[in-house]
């Protein structure tokens, strides 16, 4: 198929999502509400609408704290408070836009559940209110008493990519070298370890290479397991203004929003995708569409890979897919013919048994036809959380700061080093990750658990097993902004923390763009930021003067700074928090010399910097590495007991993870259906006779729940989804990650459907 044969989507710039099939009057997230409505005509559907405050008579510009987009939001203030808020204009990741979730992010503060005391749980099980010192006093006996009983590993915490990147960076610090805990993990785990591992692996760094721009600059956009339309619309937004007519390919099982309105949608099967990507290579490498100058000067590994690829043919990859060959072959010559080639994805990629090595297959791809460092070009992952690149580059916890290595002497040295600290409190061992802390609780070497920020009750797999493994713990410490929470339910001890918008520091976006979050209301009752929670759990459990140089989050950026000097996140350059304001953000790297430059220039450098651009890698030896193994089949196949695959993933614009926080807005929660909802192809509903909206079971072997039915064409027959925000959907989950990057994945549980009793 030619280039010129080839069709193109319709103008993106005035197109709107569109349902090409009736939907039901209880869908309310679909009932002809579109994505560019929702972003560009907000007012429309009540969003961002503040009743009763003041005028505003100032304003301030900080980033977004739900996803990974990082949008600029003017914050309004009246006297110092904020009473509304509207897109900046002038921000270069979002450009005058913002979603649902950016318009209503000061709403869903002020809701009646907020945590505002600590909050202790009785003999009787309930919980009463304390103050902060008797809190803290039970958190360091009662730990204390399980490391004294039971050694210092029987203690562990599970982060977040939610909090601020000093936030992250301090409590690594903490718990690790001052309250001797070894063994912690991030919710991070749950999106973005495969492409933290795929990266680091191929690279030397984690280091996705693109900007925003890119997106408007491709003439050939793949999004894998990817559905921006929906899970990050303001990216998608900017594929709408690609003045280039860009062919738009969407690799999903699923007939997405995203999909609906691609170029070409590949339907594949399930977790069939890495089959797919060495058919590819194997088709440019058997016509040498190659850019061999590209390949010869910065890679290794070519030379085996190609034989390789070579035992996975469009045959092959036919039949495993359900993609025909013709249109294998036909997608390989795209990519050859196309001057500037960008592959995205998310979820569907990471969240698999095989995810690393898939995301690899994507990068061999970009590195097999020079389309990486280059505008409109690379392999890019599009983060989940809004600070999980922080949490990845920043957070201490299964490496030491900026990409340093726990097992390495130097790193543990330098470390000391630059926080003035002995050596020996540097752990020597790599952390266990998240699933071997589960199981840690479980095999009973985990007997404590603080858990900041997430809510693991609801998001990791197998809910069930994983609620009674909680109650076997003797001490659980939830800090969390909501004393509501499905985790928080479980907790002894419950302390209440600020949430974005009620304190000071920086996040990092998917572009590795670092913005800022300021205080702009006041944390309700006696909630404090997480930083201040640290600094007094430091206090309390007697090594405060350790930690005196973090003595603000300012401070912490300045030590986050030191550690970044030389190293692949370079941000010596970074004045302060005044410069990123003035600047709308810096990617890193932005060392000292880059600021130098910027003087001397007297006009600052591009706000979109691509990494790569020199061929140069963070390998010894500046080399990127094809890299590659066979492909596995589904661990958890279907059965004549459970012949449907369970996928998951996001539902709607208007939602955000466990919905912890976006089921606090009156106008959200209008956005999307109420009750939890299984999308059914209309051939299986027909077999199993089942009605449109009728009330069916979903059974796997861990768990079943209820859900109403949504027959619909978007899934294909033996598939069904179900959205991830709701609270009973984890009950479904298997057990299986990725070998790597010890990624859950959460997309392909065997399942069976009946008719409810």
């Amino acid at each position: 198929m030619s280039r010129q044969m080839l069709p193109t989507p319709v103008n993106r710039a005035v197109e709107a999502t569109k349902f090409p099939f009736p939907l039901p009057e209880w869908l309310h997230a679909r009932d002809g509400r579109n994505t560019r409505e929702l972003l560009l005509e907000p007012a429309k559907f009540g969003l961002g609408m503040v009743p009763g405050k003041a005028a505003p008579d100032a304003a301030t510009t900080m980033v977004c704290g739900f996803c990974s987009t990082g949008c600029g939001l003017n914050i309004h203030l009246k006297e110092g408070a904020a009473v509304n808020l509207t897109p900046a204009t002038n921000y270069p990741v979002n450009l005058g836009m913002a979603c649902p979730k950016g318009w209503e992010a000061l709403n869903v503060l002020d809701s009646p559940d907020r945590a505002t005391t600590p909050l202790i749980r009785d003999a009787s099980g309930a919980f009463q209110p304390t103050d902060w010192g008797t809190a803290m006093r039970q958190f360091t006996a009662r730990f204390k008493d399980i490391q004294t009983r039971h050694g210092n590993h029987s203690i562990a915490f599970l982060s977040t990519g939610q909090i601020a990147t000093e936030e992250m960076a301090f409590l690594g610090a903490l718990a690790k070298f001052g309250m001797g805990i070894l063994h912690c993990d991030s919710n991070t785990r749950q999106c973005m370890a495969t492409s933290h591992v795929a990266y680091k692996q191929a690279f030397g760094f984690d280091a996705p290479s693109f900007t925003y721009d890119d997106f408007e600059q491709s003439d050939l956009l793949i999004f894998i397991g990817a559905n921006p339309c929906i899970a990050h619309p303001i990216m998608w937004e900017r594929v709408m203004r690609n003045p280039h007519q860009p062919m738009i390919v969407v690799v999903d099982p699923r007939l997405t929003e995203t999909a609906m309105q691609a170029t070409e949608h590949f339907a594949i099967a399930p977790k069939s995708d890495l089959d797919l990507l060495y058919s590819i290579a194997h088709e440019l490498i058997r016509n040498d569409w190659l850019d061999r100058e590209f390949i010869a000067a910065h890679t290794n590994g070519f030379d085996d890979l190609a034989p390789f690829v070579a035992d996975y043919p469009p045959e092959r990859a036919a039949a495993i897919s359900g993609i025909e060959v013709q249109r294998i072959r036909a997608l390989a010559r795209a990519i050859h013919e196309h001057r500037r080639v960008s592959i995205w994805w998310t979820m569907g990629v990471n969240q698999s048994h095989q995810g690393v090595r898939t995301a690899q297959a994507i990068i061999n791809l970009c590195l097999l036809t020079g389309n990486i460092g280059k505008p409109g070009t690379g392999p890019n992952s599009i983060t989940g959380q809004c600070n999980a690149m922080g949490s990845r580059i920043y957070g201490n916890i299964t490496g030491l700061y900026a990409g340093r290595d726990f097992l390495n002497a130097d790193d543990r040295a330098e470390t000391a080093a630059i926080l003035n600290l002995d050596p020996a409190v540097i752990p020597t061992e790599n952390s266990w990750p998240y699933h071997k802390i589960v199981e840690g609780i479980r095999a009973g070497q985990i007997k404590g658990l603080w858990v900041i920020a997430t809510n693991p009750a609801h998001s990791w797999i197998q809910q069930n097993q994983f609620n009674e493994l909680l109650g076997q713990l003797e001490f659980l410490v939830v800090q969390d902004m909501y004393s509501t929470t499905e985790t928080a339910a479980h907790a002894d001890l419950l302390l209440p923390a600020a949430s974005w918008g009620e304190k000071e520091g920086t996040l990092i976006n998917s572009e590795r763009r670092i913005g800022r979050i300021k205080k702009v209301v006041k944390a309700p009752g006696q909630a404090l930021a997480d930083f201040a929670i640290f600094q007094l759990v430091a206090e309390y459990w007697g090594c405060g003067d350790l930690f005196r140089q973090w003595s603000s989050p300012a401070d912490a950026f300045e030590i986050l700074k030191r550690f970044s000097r030389g190293r692949p996140c370079d941000i010596t350059g970074i004045r302060d928090y005044a410069h990123l304001d003035q600047r709308g953000g810096i990617q890193w790297p932005y060392s000292e010399a880059d600021a130098a430059a910027d003087d001397i220039a007297q006009e600052p450098f591009s706000n979109e910097r691509r990494l790569f651009a020199d061929g140069r890698f963070f390998t010894s030896d500046g080399r990127a590495k094809f890299l590659y193994e066979e492909s596995h089949p589904n661990p958890t196949p279907t059965s004549a007991e459970y012949p449907f695959i369970l996928n998951t993933g996001r539902g709607t614009v208007a939602q955000w993870h466990t919905n912890t926080r976006t089921a606090k807005s009156a106008v959200l929660r209008k956005l999307y259906p109420e009750r939890i909802y299984v999308e059914l192809h209309p051939d299986d509903a027909a077999r199993l006779k089942i009605k449109p909206g009728e009330e069916i079971e979903l059974v796997s072997p861990r768990g079943a729940l209820r859900a109403r039915t949504f027959v619909t064409p978007t899934v294909q027959p033996g598939q069904v989804f179900v959205p991830l925000h709701y609270e009973t959907i984890n009950q479904l989950t298997e057990s299986v990650f990725d070998p790597y990057s010890a990624q859950p994945s959460y997309k392909t549980s065997a399942i069976r459907i009946q008719k409810t009793p």
